[in-house]
């Protein structure tokens, strides 16, 4: 062979295998048990663990809106209310601050999933379309959809047929909005529940459909809204706590609530806000 070609040859060869030990080449193929063991260690690192990455971060983040007696602002400013309250307890148990976050209702499981928020938690009815989009905690509170109507007309809605052919004012995606199209009736949305109120109040709404916790604390003699009553109610339904999908946050909220429950700390702040009657045993 003419010694140049020789020459070349032994060049390109030499560069090849300096590529290849660079990793500039394939490495060998590892065995199916080899790559599962070094994936592991790369999906640890990623976060898929809710309950790590709140950790990492210092802070759970809660989606919240202003809904008394489960989370509204004091004379302060500050975060009041059962759900906020246990909230708070429950990022202590985990070592972290609480931050509260005010979200569109509506928007609650994007809020979720794009990471502005770790958890949703106010008075959240467990429905399906609820528990088919987040890690649901298990159910803490009865509750149920009633009609709310100016006192002075109460007497003349007693039934759920007398009720059709009010016009609401609901929350958007909210339980009681979806109670309003069950029962065919005309409805507006209004960003929360506190405004579905205020719409009755003044007259701009027939009705309102809110949740049985928030009328008890909210309308009637020595409340906020002295004109208004609660009549009909629409069903009976069950709160719990939404995480993202797959969260492993929902089993150490459960192991919480057991905890709380048991101790007796659970009860108590149901007792500061008057919805022990509601709560569930854990």
């Amino acid at each position: 062979m003419n010694p140049k070609k020789l020459l070349s040859l032994a060049l390109a060869l030499t560069m090849g295998l300096s590529l290849t030990a660079c990793g500039g080449g394939k490495a060998p193929s590892a065995s199916p048990s080899e790559a599962a063991g070094s994936a592991a260690p790369a999906e640890s690192a990623a976060g898929s663990s809710d309950l790590a990455y709140v950790k990492d971060k210092g802070v759970l983040v809660v989606g919240i809106t202003e809904f008394e007696p489960m989370d509204y602002q004091d004379k302060n400013g500050s975060w009041i209310g059962f759900d906020a309250d246990m909230a708070r307890a429950f990022a202590g148990s985990l070592g972290v601050e609480c931050q509260f976050q005010v979200i569109d209702w509506d928007n609650k499981v994007l809020e979720l999933d794009g990471k502005n928020i770790d958890v949703v938690w106010n008075g959240m009815t467990l429905t399906d379309e609820v528990t088919s989009a987040m890690a649901c905690s298990n159910a803490y509170c009865n509750n149920a959809q009633v009609v709310i109507v100016p006192s002075a007309r109460a007497a003349d809605y007693q039934s759920v047929d007398s009720v059709k052919d009010l016009a609401f004012a609901v929350e958007v995606g909210s339980a009681g909005k979806a109670e309003v199209e069950a029962l065919g009736a005309s409805y507006t949305e209004v960003q929360d529940q506190a405004t579905a109120l205020l719409e009755v109040s003044s007259g701009t709404a027939d009705a309102a459909v809110i949740d049985s916790l928030m009328a008890a604390a909210m309308v009637g003699a020595g409340t906020s809204y002295a004109d208004l009553t609660y009549t009909v109610g629409l069903n009976s339904e069950e709160y719990g706590v939404g995480f993202r999908k797959g969260s492993d946050l929902a089993a150490a909220l459960n192991e919480f609530f057991q905890t709380a429950y048991a101790d007796g700390s659970m009860q108590k702040t149901a007792e500061t806000y008057g919805v022990q009657a509601a709560l569930i045993e854990q």
